[in-house]
């Protein structure tokens, strides 16, 4: 089949003796876009791209797996930037609000209820910059296309399926996003052939990693002292990411 810019990362992802090739792909995606933004390429310096960083800013998680990448400098500069836009707007919007005096049934009911300020357009827009995140926009739209080359590739490359055959099978989190998606990308025998597979792909991943907690817990037992630890040695995180994804034991990302 005719590569693309996607096909080898994700024939690299499935081969890779992982619990999850969807998993390998979205930290590769991670790692790529901290590369991006505070490694090398220095893209917080370009002026597109401080534009889009100010109009997004970041979310959370990844202000930290930022402050833990180590370009302190970096950090600085999008920080400044974003908050002198973000300060310029938030003035705009506290001078705007005229809070009244609410009743008494409504005071009571706004105790009662656990977040009855969410609804005013302040706490709206405060929401709004909580849930934007340039890093994750950037990831998202590149994982997507993972997705179509993965569905493009169970379709037409033979070697390519065989692999996903032989696999570990998927975390439950990313096995979700495949079949949700598997009636509207495959029809006919090709979906009858995925399902089967994928199903006691997932049936036999689930059922060995449920062993290995198992045996892990076991080699606790002083009778089981002396005998091999199997598979089991990294059981806990193995059996974490394939209950939700991830790499729960990996260590913070850092700059090169």
């Amino acid at each position: 089949m005719k590569e693309s810019l996607y096909t080898i990362p994700l024939m690299d992802a499935f081969q890779a003796d992982e619990e999850c090739p969807f998993c390998y792909i979205e930290r590769k995606l991670e790692q790529d876009t901290l590369d991006y933004i505070l490694g090398s390429a220095s893209a917080y310096m370009q002026t597109d791209i401080r534009e889009k960083t100010n109009k997004l800013g970041f979310c959370r998680s990844h202000y930290q797996k930022m402050f833990q990448y180590g370009n302190s400098l970096g950090n600085a500069i999008m920080l400044s930037s974003y908050f002198h836009e973000l300060n310029e707007e938030l003035k705009k919007k506290l001078s705007g609000v005229k809070p009244g005096k609410p009743s008494l049934f409504k005071r009571k009911k706004a105790a009662a209820e656990e977040d009855a300020s969410s609804n005013t357009a302040l706490s709206a827009w405060i929401r709004a910059k909580e849930s934007d995140c340039f890093l994750c926009s950037k990831q998202k739209d590149t994982y997507r296309r993972y997705i179509d080359t993965f569905f493009m590739m169970v379709r037409s490359d033979t070697d390519f399926y065989k692999a996903m055959k032989n696999g570990k099978g998927f975390c439950l989190h990313h096995f979700a996003t495949i079949i949700g998606e598997a009636d509207s990308r495959l029809n006919g025998r090709q979906l009858e052939d995925f399902y089967k597979d994928v199903f006691e792909l997932m049936r036999v991943s689930m059922d060995r990693v449920e062993a290995d907690v198992e045996w892990f817990i076991d080699k606790f037992d002083y009778r089981n002292r002396d005998a091999d630890w199997k598979d089991s040695r990294d059981a806990v995180q193995r059996a974490m990411q394939k209950l939700d994804g991830g790499y729960p034991a990996d260590p913070p990302y850092k700059a090169k």
